[in-house]
């Protein structure tokens, strides 16, 4: 009898047997239907065995092979083992968590190959004769597709405004669909050369091109350190195109989906739209798998995606990239609790590829290693434009500043300045909505969130109060809940209230505001982007959406502003994300051939982390702080791990801490388990939470200690989860 281990998305870290015949040996990795139950599920296929502690009776067989889609190759089922077995996390939900979420339904799932279209006679004359000046957009992909020949769906889709146009040409005739046996060869091949020019490299790119190129192909770990503006994405574009050449692929990971369709724009104008596939968790269900397949069937040369897009099957893979690894945006908070820098790096050492990380502020993590020679270090000392000189940064002291008043008058005078030359500005606050709380003066009251131990923050514009955290929304009171007040004040300053102070003090200036309340729309960031590149817009108001990965000519001013409360926040790596923040936000400014400025305003300008801030120097800031790390027992000096539980009642998750801690101990191995303590916010969304943090010298007994400790751990009241290498405590 031949049995099949098939795992099952499903809260148990096991797989489950049913009864196969003897071809199902060569199906590893398949998707099959089963019976579970009294219901049917999607599962994978991740062994056959010749025997079962299942008696024969109750063993039951696969309804059917999903034999039409490609199985999960062998690697990257070893892969997502290791990442179960690491973060200790179930074996079926990683590898189905893995998948794109049309391929973890049971219903016959119609795959086809991507449609194809292509200018018709129609078309080509349309492409030839020119548009008017005012549909400059549709001229410029008419002219793409009678470049290319033909572009794909997806391709067409990614397009801004593609969609829409498509539909229009076919109706006029401009368009036709191409069949299957049609499209050209070239796409089919494995071997593809770029279509863009790539531009003059300066001496540090070259160097840093060369030392790369000269490891070879096989597995190294490269840190590229450049400070923002130097042209790291160039170099992964010509690391690229070498891969590229030889009929190779590559994985470039980006931290959040806002940058991935400027860099995808970048990296499809070398390459060819259809050569590129984006992965992010912006995508339809239907177009996620389209794009899966085609990175999985070795079609699309790059795979540009956020971190679950480090599981991708790619056959041909050649190198990966992670851009900004520093960023804490690549830690999933979630289920398999997995950092996709740390995956990619160990996928490459398996597939015995390079890696490349970069970095203008590298995770103190990446550059410890970078320190001991584990990694391989390059430095991007100058910005890719020659003309283009880091901005001159300078504090302003607003301790006599009014409480009322958000901006100083040296930030409003330099903005004033950049209004009078034609330049832009970028005011950067990472706080949204009109203030942080709601306050009454007579009593002292402040709005809080009934599920959460947090405030309320004020949106004016809407007269609601949110919580940031769980999403709870209310009426803005008439009167204070407590003393009858009507006087209630909103303290603080967020975005919108920002943006309010300057349209007051600027009326003509042209002032957007980019957070996250106004970019939900799918392609809102996307077209205020393309506002600000084409100098439709004079002043931006942001939080981190705008910290990173966008270049725009013409901003000359970074003003920052409310960052002083980071600088004492509880976790050990708030300077470092501070630090790592502010060298992003101030790189905005003066990336091309004008001149940049950044102001930060601050009540503690003599507090010793701006005196590294004005410096620049992101290594001599990483040096002492690994060297306070080390004093402190912190990692990358230490490994972590923590314990978290939430449940409707404080009294059963703190019981169920307490004897999980007492369990830990009693094993007598070298770790340091704390005890337990409420979480940073301790109750969230009408849940109560905490932890208990494990600490380890070495990685072996922190590993052997959860291998061994959480099987037992169980709990009808708390829902507990392991995380290993903790982003956040």
């Amino acid at each position: 009898m031949t049995i099949l281990r098939v795992a099952l998305d499903v809260p148990v870290d096991e797989t489950f047997d049913y009864r196969g015949e003897a071809a199902h040996r060569q199906d590893i990795g398949r998707l099959l239907v089963v019976p579970f139950g009294s219901r049917q599920r999607v599962g994978v296929l991740v062994g056959v065995a010749d025997t079962t502690s299942v008696p024969a009776a109750k063993l039951r067989a696969p309804l059917r092979v999903l034999s039409h889609l490609p199985p999960i190759p062998q690697d990257i089922l070893d892969l997502l083992t290791f990442c179960s077995r690491y973060y200790h996390h179930p074996l079926g939900p990683t590898v189905l968590g893995c998948l794109p979420t049309a391929l973890r339904r049971t219903t016959a799932l119609p795959v086809t190959r991507s449609l194809w279209y292509r200018l018709t006679d129609a078309g080509r004359q349309v492409a030839a004769d020119g548009l008017p000046r005012r549909a400059a957009r549709q001229q410029a992909l008419l002219t793409e597709l009678q470049q290319a020949g033909a572009l794909s769906l997806d391709a067409l889709r990614e397009m801004p405004s593609g969609r829409r146009f498509l539909t229009r040409w076919l109706a006029d005739g401009w368009v036709e669909a191409v069949p299957a046996e049609d499209v050209p060869a070239a796409v089919a091949s494995g071997v593809h050369a770029p279509v863009g020019h790539s531009p003059t490299l300066n001496a540090g790119q070259r160097e840093a091109l060369s030392a790369i190129r000269a490891q070879g192909s096989g597995f190294a770990t490269h840190l590229l350190h450049g400070v923002t503006g130097s042209g790291k994405t160039e170099v992964y574009l010509q690391l690229m195109a070498d891969q590229a050449a030889t009929g190779r692929q590559s994985l470039l990971l980006v931290p959040e989906i806002n940058l991935t369709p400027q860099l995808q724009a970048r990296v499809a104008e070398r390459f060819g739209r259809d050569r590129v596939v984006a992965l992010h968790s912006g995508l339809s269900e239907g177009e996620r798998l389209q794009r899966w397949l085609r990175a999985v069937s070795g079609e699309a040369s790059v795979v540009l995606g956020t971190r679950l897009a480090v599981f991708t099957p790619m056959p041909r893979l050649g190198l990966i990239v992670v851009d900004e690894e520093h960023d804490p945006s690549f830690k999933q908070q979630e289920g398999l609790r997995y950092h996709a820098r740390d995956v990619a790096v160990f996928r490459a050492r398996e597939a015995d590829v390079p890696v490349v990380l970069g970095s203008a502020t590298p995770s103190l993590e990446t550059w410890r290693h970078a320190a001991d020679r584990k990694y391989h270090l390059l430095r991007l000392p100058d910005r890719a434009v020659a003309a283009a000189a880091p901005p001159v940064l300078r504090l302003v002291d607003t301790r006599s500043l009014a409480g009322h008043d958000p901006l100083s008058g040296a930030v409003l005078e330099a903005v004033e300045a950049r209004l009078s030359r034609g330049e832009q500005s970028l005011v950067f606050l990472n706080r949204r909505g009109y203030a942080p709380t709601l306050y009454c003066h007579a009593c002292g009251w402040v709005a809080p969130c009934n599920r959460c131990s947090a405030r309320l923050t004020v949106h004016l514009a809407s007269r609601r109060l949110r919580c940031h955290y769980c999403g709870h929304d209310e009426r803005v009171p008439v009167q204070c809940p407590s003393c009858g007040n009507q006087d209630l004040l909103p303290v603080g300053q967020g975005t919108q209230r920002i943006e309010a102070t300057l349209a007051e003090r600027f009326p003509a200036a042209r002032i957007a505001r980019v957070d996250r309340d106004t970019t939900r729309n799918k392609d809102a960031f996307d077209q205020l982007r393309e506002r600000v590149t084409h100098d439709e817009l004079d002043i931006l108001v942001g939080t981190q959406m705008l910290a990173k990965g966008h270049d725009f000519p013409r901003l000359t001013l970074v003003a920052v502003l409310g960052i002083d409360a980071a600088l004492f926040a509880p976790d050990f790596r708030a300077e470092e994300r501070l630090f790592s923040l502010m060298l992003q936000v101030i790189g905005r400014a003066g990336r091309a051939d004008l001149p940049g400025d950044a102001l930060i305003q601050t009540t503690l300008p003599t507090h010793p982390f701006f005196a590294e801030l004005l410096s620049q120097d992101y290594a001599a800031f990483a040096d002492r702080q690994l060297r306070v790390r080390e004093q402190s027992g912190f990692p990358p000096y230490s490994h972590q791990a923590v314990l978290r539980a939430e449940g409707n009642d404080e009294h059963p998750v703190f019981e169920f801490l307490r004897a999980a801690a007492v369990a830990a101990r009693a094993m007598a191995l070298p770790v340091i388990v704390h005890d337990p303590v409420p979480a940073w916010i301790a109750r969230l969304a009408g849940r109560w939470r905490g932890q208990v943090l494990i600490q380890s010298e070495a990685r072996g007994p922190l590993q052997a200690l959860l291998r061994d400790w959480t099987p037992g751990l169980t709990s009808t009241r708390v829902r507990w989860s392991v995380d290993v290498d903790p982003n956040e405590l």
